[in-house]
């Protein structure tokens, strides 16, 4: 093969690859919680499909996404071997953002396809294999008979691997209203009560046993320092407490449901995904760590209205 031949080929392949590049990026996000180290993951398939002889793969697609969780999975155990202790309960994944005038009514249903970060949280707190046995399967519709080599388990012991994720994830996740009309009028509401300062009407937009993570990085301290709040009463004492914020406060997509972008002159100080149910919210997740923040994908900030009362 001539070195013509050679480029035309590499890029023949590198044309079918970028077709999959989407569903390779999802599974990765969801297997990592980190936007940047899906990009790494799904860049490290290409190279080692580049190194491949394709000739032998049958289904581009399967081998890739087969190939991607293995990745992701050794990336997750060597982030457990690196970390001395758990991952702190205050940790909230890397949310995927979009304006909320993108959304027509006709693309809800599509939308609640979107990974939240309740369920990312979550996701964070099982096993390596557990979690990918969970997301290639449960989330992905790959076979188990896939997955097994990848685990280096029989293919019954993988079912249990992510019969166990599944079962934990069930008892993990708050129910959560879909509805983003109903989303955006408790998320309004709870704004204008926290500009307002009214502690009343915050303890009854909250859930009596609402739980707030802050995960604002490990170099912040004081008041603004990662924690988790429990109950709605300290939870509506944090959001006075942070009251001046909510007035550059913007309502946008975060992770496929409606939340907040806290952005004064158009520099994000924070991102914060809630879930919402029965008009109440039950779970908020602030993410608040300035590195984090400044690798996000934002979508134009600058001169956007604060979110109104109305």
């Amino acid at each position: 093969m001539d070195e013509g031949e050679h480029m035309t080929g590499t890029q023949a392949l590198a044309d079918r690859f970028e077709e999959h590049r989407g569903q390779l990026k999802a599974v990765a996000y969801r297997m990592l919680g980190s936007l940047a180290e899906a990009e790494d993951a799904v860049q490290e398939s290409w190279l080692r499909l580049s190194r491949t002889d394709t000739d032998d793969i049958q289904n581009l697609g399967g081998w890739l996404t087969t190939v991607t969780g293995r990745i992701c999975l050794d990336m997750l155990r060597s982030r457990t071997a690196r970390r001395e202790e758990p991952m702190d309960d205050a940790f909230v994944p890397d949310p995927v953002l979009r304006p909320l005038s993108q959304v027509d009514p006709e693309q809800e249903v599509l939308q609640a396809d979107s990974v939240g970060l309740a369920l990312l949280v979550v996701l964070e707190n099982l096993e390596p294999a557990e979690r990918l046995a969970f997301v290639l399967h449960d989330m992905f519709a790959v076979p188990f008979d896939d997955i097994a080599p990848i685990v280096e388990r029989s293919a019954a012991a993988t079912r249990q691997l992510a019969s166990r994720a599944r079962r934990r994830v069930r008892g993990a996740t708050p129910s959560a209203d879909t509805d983003l009309g109903r989303q955006k009028e408790v998320l309004t509401a709870f704004l204008a009560a926290s500009r307002g300062g009214d502690f009343e009407a915050l303890l009854a937009l909250l859930h009596p046993d609402v739980v707030l993570r802050a995960d604002s990085g490990s170099l912040v301290r004081g008041a603004a320092a990662s924690k988790v709040v429990h109950g709605a009463k300290a939870v509506a004492e944090q959001a006075l407490m942070f009251a001046r914020f909510a007035r550059s406060a913007q309502l946008m997509l975060v992770g496929g449901s409606v939340g907040v972008v806290t952005a004064p002159e158009g520099r994000p100080l924070s991102v914060m995904g809630v879930t919402v149910a029965d008009g109440r919210i039950t779970g908020m997740y602030i993410l608040a760590d300035p590195e984090r923040l400044g690798r996000l994908e934002l979508p134009d900030l600058a001169g956007w209205p604060a979110v109104s009362d109305g």
